[in-house]
């Protein structure tokens, strides 16, 4: 049962193609690892010796079969207790796409484990059982990647072997689900019935759901369409890092470093330098291979201006015509990640894309109920895993959007001061 490992060899090829980064989330025995397990088995993106690795491990545990939950199942602890306790990325790729896997755990304490993987995600696999259907987890996820904007939700309903392969147990949690996710803002939702232990439906086609008309989980992966998950209106260029090679080729070079979060750059444009205000127009656009006309999110790029003007880390190059606004008092849906909870008027470092800048708690506005979306304004009592609204102060201004308008400028995270522990990430509203 050996498999070889099978990736693109065009490397210039393989380089240039799209990554779709998605997560996955579900309760505890809802099939994820072994999910995920199965679509890297069927995708042959497994080493031999991995495969080998985990066949012994399933022997050693008296299973008949082999374990393909062990693939994602990395950790002791995981492995014995039979849980996912970490987010755990894994990554491979098709001749049509590269992916990264957050597999993320379902218990409720880990809620911050969850929004630390779905973060950057473009797409959601919520997995739900389908002898259980629509239970209160599989709310809490959708919520939170509805609050994380995430811009495809998948609903893989699982272990449809232990239903007979119903079609009309799949359209009853089909039709359960789409009645609480209209109350949510998910533009795009669909719905695979899959037995992940047998493989039907996530990378081959099923021959006991002939009902089922639509596509295989990986097919829907490959296809899913994520060039308009970026916002390519605002053109947004935190500032990494300035370039001053001094060699004697490139002795006058003066260049800014960093990844475009979003909006389409091109040499020639009229720029503006933020905070300082000061205008120039882009000279060239320069990357490892060369000059480029036009660059666009996510690209990581150096921008060279006309213009000298004093540009450092932290700075951001706009549009002239369209730029973020400069704030200080900020509105933000926060996620505590950590055990202490925030103290009112505790100072804490906000970092903001390049930005490092000090920040004070000035008021907890409602604690959010992840399962009802009901907000508490008398419970201000926030621990790990809470989700809820607050206000801040920063010592200087942020320039920011908002987090429905752009992922990358309208989120933040709160890091304590004394110990440089990430205690809280947010999104600006």
């Amino acid at each position: 049962m050996t498999q070889e490992k099978t990736t693109p060899h065009d490397n210039k090829g393989y380089l240039n193609m799209e990554l779709l980064r998605f997560t996955t989330a579900g309760s505890v025995d809802d099939g994820k690892s072994t999910l995920i397990g199965r679509l890297l088995y069927d995708s042959k993106s497994i080493f031999a010796d991995q495969l080998e690795q985990v066949a012994k491990s399933s022997e050693r545990k008296g299973l008949d079969h082999t374990d393909l939950a062990l693939l994602t199942d990395g950790l002791k602890d995981e492995r014995e207790q039979g849980i996912t306790i970490d987010v755990a990325y894994r990554y491979f790729a098709t001749p049509k796409r590269k992916f990264i896997i957050a597999d993320t755990p379902g218990h409720i304490q880990y809620t911050r484990n969850m929004v630390t993987g779905a973060s950057t995600a473009n797409c959601a696999l919520l997995l739900v059982d389908a002898r259980k259907g629509v239970i209160e987890q599989t709310r809490r996820h959708s919520i939170i990647a509805s609050l994380l904007k995430i811009p495809h939700v998948i609903v893989c309903v699982n272990k449809m072997d232990l239903v007979d392969y119903s079609n009309e147990v799949f359209e009853q949690i089909k039709e359960d689900y789409e009645a609480f996710a209209s109350k949510l803002e998910v533009k795009d939702v669909r719905f695979i019935p899959i037995s992940a232990l047998n493989g039907d439906n996530v990378v081959n086609r099923s021959e006991e759901m002939s009902w089922y008309e639509g596509s295989t989980l990986l097919y829907t992966l490959e296809n899913i369409h994520i060039g308009s998950d970026h916002n390519h209106i605002d053109c947004r260029f935190p500032v990494q890092n300035v370039i001053r090679p001094k060699t004697d080729k490139y002795h006058d070079y003066r260049g800014y470093a960093g990844r475009i979060a979003s909006g389409v750059f091109k040499a020639g444009d009229e720029v503006t330098v933020m905070p300082s205000g000061f205008s120039s127009k882009i000279k060239s656009i320069d990357t490892y291979d060369g000059a480029i006309d036009e660059a666009f999110a996510p690209m990581s790029v150096t921008i060279q201006l006309e213009d000298e003007i004093d540009i450092g880390r932290g700075d951001m190059i706009v549009r002239t015509n369209n730029k973020p606004d400069a704030i200080q008092d900020i509105e933000v849906m926060v996620c505590w990640l950590n055990g202490k909870g925030p103290k009112p008027r505790a100072k804490y470092i906000l970092r903001h894309t390049t930005s490092e800048v000090k920040a004070m708690i000035k008021d907890i506005t409602y604690k959010l109920d992840i399962s009802t979306l009901h907000r508490n304004e008398e419970d201000k009592e926030v621990g790990a895993n809470d989700i809820c609204k607050m206000q801040l102060r920063t010592t200087k201004p942020l320039l920011a959007d908002s987090y429905s308008k752009n992922r990358i400028t309208g989120s933040l995270i709160l890091v304590d001061e004394g110990t440089n522990e990430t205690v809280a990430a947010g999104m600006i509203v």
